[in-house]
Formats: C-alpha cells, structure tokens, sequence
C-alpha cells in the first residue's frame, strides 16, 4: 500500500506592477490556508516558472508587458504540465473581447478589478470552493503493477492524494476502518477499482459491501468503476451494483480527468451540506444567550445519555442562580442577562465533556459521565465556591445546587432522576440557599464537604 500527502495549494500572480502583484499575494496568503504564492512580472517568466513548476491556479492581468494575458492564457493550455490549470483574468476592463475570446484563449474566469482588492481574497476563496473538483483523498484498487504505475502518474500530475491497494481485500478493510473509526481514520472522497477479480474478491464484491454492508451512499462515497467490456450489460451492471460511473480501459487521461472532477465535486458538495446541516442542528439545540445546550436537546438526548452503559456513573447538578430576581429588578434585565451569559460560559468550561441545559430561567443541569458520588460533591462544590468568587459581569452572585447520582438512583428514567437533583435544590434553597444538597439512599441532604477545605 502506497499513500501520498497532500500539498499546498500553489498560485502564480502574473502582473507588470510590483505592487499589484505585492498586494495580490498577501491577500492570497491571508486569505487561505496552507497556500504558496510565486509572482511574476511579464508572460514570458510566467510561462518559464510554469515550464519547470507546478501551480494549481494562474491570475494574470489582462495587459502585460511582453504580451496580452489572454495569449498567455492559451499558452498555457497549450503546456502538457497545466493543460487543465484554471486561469483568472485579473482587470479592471473586462470588455466584450474578453468576454468574446475568453472561451477560446482557455480563460476559466475573470475578476472586476473595480470591485477593489479587498473582494479579490473572497473571490479567489469562492472560486477555490467551486472549483475544488480536482483535491481529494482517492482510494485506488488496481492489482496490475503496470496498470497501478500509469493510473498514479496520472493522480499525481493532477495534485490527487491518494492510496493504492493491489487487493480489493485490503480496500474492503480501510473501509471498514473509515465506516467503524469515523473520526480517527482519514476519510476517503472516491474510490477508483476495476469491476472484475482483484484478489479473492471482485470490484464488484467490493462496490456491494461499500453500498450494502457499509451503508455508503454514492454522494457520501464515490465510485468511479474501471472496465474493460464496453459493452452495455456490463454498464448496466456497474450502476446497479452502486457506481457512479464508469471509465473503458484503455485509459484515456481527459476522461478519466473529467470522470474524477465530477465525482469528487459530488463529494465536496455532500460534506459541504452535511456541515451545514450539522451546524444548523447545533445552532437549533443551543440557547442563544448562555452558549449551552437548550431544554429542547436534553428532551431529545437525555435518556439515552443516562442509560448509557458507556457514560455510568452519571451524576445530574441543577444549578439555580440565587435571588436572580433581584438582580434583574435592581440592575435591569440586560445586567441579568450578561450574569446568564457569564454563567453558561463557566458551566461550558467546567464541564467540556459533559451535557450542559439552560434547564429554564436562571436554572441550569449538568449531566456528567464517569462521575461517582464523591466526585459529584466535590465537583458541585468546588464549582458553588468559585462562582461565589467569581462575580460574573461584575455582578455578587451565589448558586444553588442540587446533586443526585446513578450510583444511589440506578435505572431511572430521566425525568424521575432530575426530579431527585431538584429536591436537593429545593433543600438547599429552602435552608439558606449558596450551598449544595444531595439526593441519595438516605433521602435529601446538606452536602457533607459544605464547611470543610477541598484539599487537592
């Protein structure tokens, strides 16, 4: 198995000015990671930097000072080494003959100048975005050493990352990887296999495990099948065995090029709608003000969250934030707000790998994993002290919190368990208030760690 790492991203700025070209590029490295910027001043350096470098993106001004930018356009198109290399057009005159002998000259875009340079960055970041066909991870399975030697030229000449496997086998086992290890496994954008024997099992085997076992589907794991029947039952099999598409061998490089680029853009476009979705869930089940999860996700997670042979034991806090009326009545409901604010902020950090609620009002709950009975009273209490010193948004404020644990309460469903948590609140508000208050075995009481140090 043979993997290549990925590069920067690599752009020439092509321009007569020293100082278009200056400002172009810094903008260019502000603007996007992991990225190198290279400058050059007229056509002809522009054409010798490409002759022996590799870039994956050109601006050029429409007028330079040797020849126009829409002749070094079409030279470039003209190379080997950046035959498919998208070309911008950089002016602030983009007239009908731009627009006219653009297509022909092989520009893939153009940038107003006008617009100002500042737009430049969003402009280039966009059109990265959209044209970001040909970056990608690439899992290819191909047992032919002459076959595997002529497909990765071709990858690598394009800037594609890749690993390539002799076995449909071991394919079927990074796979598995990816599908048990989601988050510890680099992800793959498309898989390249020929249909027929490779190994003990087929690509076709292969395609049926990634679409029937793994539960890929064709956006979120492209396919691309390479065969050598042309013929239209095999096609036909291909699609209802789960590829995308297929490429007939002999390999011809711009169709396979072509095949790839639309693949990997399905791909980009599938992970690009899965984080926004995940982003809108989050933004859903989070309070506003407080940064914390809201009621609506504790509804919706709690009860798996506790039961959770994984989380035990689970101990539940609910915190109440004392005589928060007064607060609101004599310094104003956005001072009252700022003190929320600051609370669920410290709640966050506290408590990073546990589930924080905005349980309503100035209450808040804390469900936190692997946290026995006495680590529950000694977190609770450690947290009611430095809130009393904390003064959020400037503000003295004292919590009430009350405390219970699966360890005394196992096998409870959620609602009866948070239930306990709130009578020791209400205890520990009803006796004084600014102290923690348990609920086990023996019933409802003042935290034994209440007047005493807490030692390291």
């Amino acid at each position: 198995m043979t993997e290549q790492q990925p590069k920067p991203t690599r752009i020439l700025v092509v321009d007569t000015s020293a100082l278009t070209r200056e400002i172009l590029s810094r903008i260019l490295r502000d603007e996007l990671n992991d990225t190198e910027v290279e400058g050059a001043a007229s056509g002809q350096e522009a054409l010798e930097k490409l002759a022996t470098q590799k870039f994956d993106l050109v601006t050029t001004a429409l007028l330079l000072s040797d020849m126009d930018g829409l002749a070094l356009s079409h030279s470039i198109r003209d190379s080997k080494s950046h035959h498919y290399t998208p070309v911008i057009i950089v002016s602030g005159d983009a007239d009908s003959r731009l627009l006219r002998e653009g297509f022909e000259a092989g520009v893939t875009d153009y940038f107003d100048k006008s617009n100002g340079y500042k737009a430049f960055g969003t402009f280039i970041k966009a059109f990265i975005q959209r044209n970001s066909g040909l970056s990608g991870h690439i899992l290819f399975v191909e047992d032919s050493p002459t076959s595997a030697a002529v497909m990765c030229k071709m990858l690598e000449k394009h800037g594609l990352t890749y690993i390539h496997t002799k076995s449909a086998d071991e394919a079927f086992k990074l796979l598995q990887a990816q599908r048990d290890n989601p988050n510890e496994v680099r992800h793959y954008d498309l898989l390249i296999t020929d249909f027929y024997t490779i190994g003990n099992m087929t690509g076709g085997d292969l395609l049926h495990a990634i679409r029937a076992k793994f539960h890929f589907s064709q956006q979120e794991l492209p396919v691309l099948v390479l065969t050598g029947a042309d013929d239209h039952n095999t096609q036909l099999e291909v699609f209802h065995a789960g590829g995308n598409d297929f490429v007939a061998k002999p390999i011809v490089e711009e169709i396979l090029l072509a095949r790839v680029r639309a693949l990997l853009l399905i791909k980009h476009q599938y992970d690009a709608l899965k984080e926004q979705t995940e982003a809108m869930r989050w933004v859903a089940v989070t309070d506003s003000l407080t940064g914390v999860r809201s009621r609506r996700y504790l509804v919706d997670n709690g009860e798996a969250y506790l039961g959770a042979t994984e989380n035990q034991p689970v101990a539940a806090m609910i915190i109440d934030i004392d005589h928060f009326k007064n607060i609101n009545d004599t310094l104003g409901h956005i001072t009252g707000d700022h003190v929320l604010a600051a609370l669920g902020k410290a709640l966050n950090h506290v408590f990073p790998e546990d589930m924080v609620v905005r349980f309503g009002g100035e209450e808040f709950c804390v469900l936190a994993r692997h946290c026995d009975t006495d680590t529950m009273l000694r977190r609770a209490e450690i947290l009611r002290r430095e809130i009393e010193q904390y003064k959020p948004a400037d503000v003295n404020v004292t919590v009430s919190i009350g405390v219970t644990n699966t360890e005394a309460h196992p096998g409870l469903h959620i609602s009866d368990f948070l239930m306990l948590a709130d009578k020791g609140l209400y205890l520990a508000k009803e006796t004084g208030r600014n102290r923690v208050c348990i609920s086990d075995s023996q019933g409802q009481r003042l935290s034994p760690l209440h007047d005493n140090p807490l030692t390291p």
